[in-house]
């Protein structure tokens, strides 16, 4: 499978980005901060969204994936079963675990620089098992290859969810 470009720079949403978004997922954007990827079709397919909600709410996931192709093809996964055998293999293989630890402090790392959440977790599971491959992809394609290792293998088991196109037209 040839992957999507990782990371694509940070930038700040358009008005076409924030009409993708509603379109992507049937409402409007809450607590949306930057496009955090983009996928190869040009297309928002990662947010970064604020650790608080608007009206104050905790929102702990700071990497949201948008597209439905890829969170359609995420779930298939997640229905075969992968996220259990992975949180096996953190059970048995400390290197594994050990990084993926990592990848939990990355994520951290990067939401308290916005805003700190004292107490709440990550997201999807981390460190200790996988509850969400959505969410680790996003921080995968949001971070790029070597930073969260459960989502770049989700990524690498992805069909190319970008190769008909874009999910959405803004403005259609």
């Amino acid at each position: 499978m040839e992957t999507p470009p990782s990371p694509t720079p940070r930038t700040e949403p358009t008005d076409a980005d924030v009409e993708a978004f509603k379109q992507q997922l049937g409402r409007p954007p809450r607590g949306l901060r930057a496009i955090a990827h983009r996928c190869p079709c040009g297309q928002p397919d990662v947010v970064e969204t604020a650790p608080r909600l608007p009206d104050g709410t905790p929102f702990p996931t700071l990497y949201y994936l948008t597209c439905p192709r890829a969170a359609s093809a995420i779930g298939t996964l997640e229905a075969e079963g992968v996220m259990k055998d992975m949180t096996a293999r953190l059970e048995t293989d400390p290197e594994l675990a050990a990084a993926y630890r990592s990848a939990h402090e990355d994520y951290i790392r990067r939401r308290d620089e916005i805003e700190e959440l004292t107490g709440f977790p990550s997201a999807g599971g981390m460190p200790d098992r996988v509850k969400c491959l959505h969410v680790l992809v996003a921080h995968s394609l949001a971070a790029g290859p070597g930073v969260n290792p459960l989502g770049d293998e989700a990524i690498a088991m992805l069909p190319e969810w970008w190769r008909k196109g874009p999910c959405v037209v803004a403005g259609e």
